[in-house]
């Protein structure tokens, strides 16, 4: 890989540039919840070849939501699965958006 191969990666939000002690530094936490959303399998980091977790962008915006609602007193557990539904419920937003700008007619029986 070239430098200017490494460059490209970094606009991008799947890329696992972060250790996960910079991880922990950025969203001002520990490793050890990093570790428990990993458990909870909010996310899944990617490992380098020696086995270190390496988080993305993408990754570090779902934990800090995460965090926002553990420290409102909410477990891991929970929060985890909030952070889910809330996906969820944005992924099916989009998709009833998309399906409605189709014009009648046009939607296909699989979509139904």
């Amino acid at each position: 890989m070239t430098a200017d191969d490494s460059y490209g990666r970094l606009d991008d939000d799947d890329y696992p540039a972060y250790t996960m002690g910079r991880a922990a530094e950025i969203l001002g936490t520990t490793p050890a919840f990093l570790r428990a959303i990993g458990e909870a399998r909010l996310i899944t980091p990617l490992r380098s070849e020696g086995g270190h977790r390496r988080y993305s962008r993408y990754q570090l915006r779902i934990a800090a939501r995460a965090r926002e609602i553990v420290d409102q007193g909410t477990s891991v557990e929970a929060a985890c699965r909030i952070v889910i539904l809330e996906d969820q419920l944005q992924e099916a937003r989009r998709i009833n958006e998309d399906l409605q700008r189709r014009p009648v007619g046009l939607v296909d029986k699989a979509d139904a």
